[in-house]
């Protein structure tokens, strides 16, 4: 075992390993910890069993964005931080113009690619600092940026919005 390194480091550098190589089927790192996301599907790079699985300190690895916004469903301006999911669909491979997004209790939603590159829209792992809970929309929320972009504030976008993500399916 390598010593002086936290899960995190690790995570973070076989992140960048990952990264810098652009082979396509490129494995991942498997998780450590408990499985907060699974891709699967049309992917490239994999890590268990033809799927590409991320816990905690795998997602924190990921180049994160914040967003400070309101949201139809909380009261008052937030600040959610999580990484960008173009970003994650890079990194597994993905090359389509939709994904399924899939809640803890099977609700899906399509989302066009095209929308993770024309906004940032990230997998929000925390509001104000503190890590959703399955009370706050956690552990994971697909959050546009809704204040710089008001043109989001629409039944399709907030439809999109998927909170108690555990899933990301790419057809």
């Amino acid at each position: 075992m390598l010593t002086g390194f936290t899960p995190r480091l690790l995570a973070a550098l076989l992140w960048l390993l990952v990264s810098l190589s652009n082979a396509q089927g490129a494995t991942l790192p498997e998780p450590s910890g408990r499985v907060l996301l699974t891709v699967s599907g049309a992917i490239a790079s994999t890590n268990v069993g033809g799927e590409a699985r991320f816990d905690r300190a795998m997602l924190e690895a990921l180049p994160s964005r914040v967003i400070e916004t309101h949201t139809p469903w909380h009261r008052g301006n937030g600040r959610f931080e999580g990484p960008l999911i173009r970003g994650l669909l890079e990194i597994v491979g993905v090359d389509g113009d939709h994904v399924h997004i899939r809640a803890l209790d099977d609700f899906e939603a399509e989302v066009p690619v095209a929308d993770l590159h024309s906004y940032d829209v990230i997998l929000a792992m925390t509001r104000n600092a503190e890590p959703l809970g399955i009370r706050e929309f956690g552990p994971l929320f697909v959050l546009y940026p809704f204040d710089a972009h008001p043109e989001l504030l629409n039944e399709a976008v907030r439809f999109r919005s998927v909170w108690h993500v555990e899933r990301i399916i790419v057809p």
